[in-house]
């Protein structure tokens, strides 16, 4: 294989029918809410053997505006919100303390599927989030004791030290707190489901959330609006 990008690039296609299943998607069937939706994607995705499918892209912007992406885990997601963690000194961390307001991005490329959520963020108490941590394996309490996410790394031999004494901490005393170490809550205003079709045809189909007063008392309750997209 050669190392030209051009190349490459139109040398690839998307959806091989050898490893890849489009299944069928009938938005008029999807329920009212989306988080069963999600829920059983998800599962249909790891079912399928989608590798890692808890991984997302995680878009947060900083005090300026500027955009920054990377990948993350989810580490759950309930009416409160799809959950993640990192420190609160990290850079993401950062730029959730001066913006919270965050965007995931879900891709399931077995099944030529994705999931877009997008909403206000917020952290949860603390104690949740040594929960969370202590649920984790011992090399998820030795990353977060390595601590100064983001900060410049003087060589790789400095990482090496920290990380090998966070990973005895971690070993012999397992209920070590990583102060900085944060659960982040997103509680989502849209969440759109696109279903890929070979013909192009993709499935869109975007909740929003919506509130809807009630007359008796005046009161306002929240609901979610279902609309299909142009792919």
């Amino acid at each position: 294989m050669g190392t030209d990008l051009h190349e490459l690039l139109t040398s690839l296609r998307v959806w091989d029918p050898e490893l890849t299943e489009l299944p069928a998607f009938d938005p008029a069937a999807a329920p009212a809410e989306p988080l069963p939706l999600f829920t059983r994607w998800f599962a249909e995705a790891v079912a399928a053997g989608q590798p890692e499918p808890h991984t997302m892209s995680l878009a947060t912007a900083d005090a300026e505006g500027l955009p920054d992406v990377r990948i993350v885990m989810l580490h759950g997601a309930d009416a409160d919100g799809w959950s993640f963690a990192t420190h609160a000194h990290s850079r993401k961390g950062g730029h959730l303390a001066a913006r919270p307001y965050a965007a995931l991005a879900f891709y399931w490329p077995v099944l030529g599927r994705q999931v877009r959520v997008r909403g206000p963020v917020a952290t949860a108490p603390a104690e949740e989030a040594r929960a969370d941590l202590r649920a984790r394996s011992a090399g998820a309490l030795a990353s977060a004791l390595t601590g100064r996410q983001s900060e410049v790394l003087g060589s790789p031999e400095e990482l090496t030290r920290a990380s090998e004494a966070a990973w005895e901490l971690a070993r012999r005393e397992p209920d070590t707190p990583a102060p900085s170490w944060t659960l982040y809550r997103l509680r989502p205003d849209e969440v759109e489901f696109f279903q890929g079709d070979t013909l192009r045809r993709h499935i869109r189909l975007r909740y929003r959330r919506s509130s809807r007063s009630s007359r008796s008392s005046r009161s306002s309750r929240e609901g979610w609006s279902r609309e299909l997209l142009w792919p």
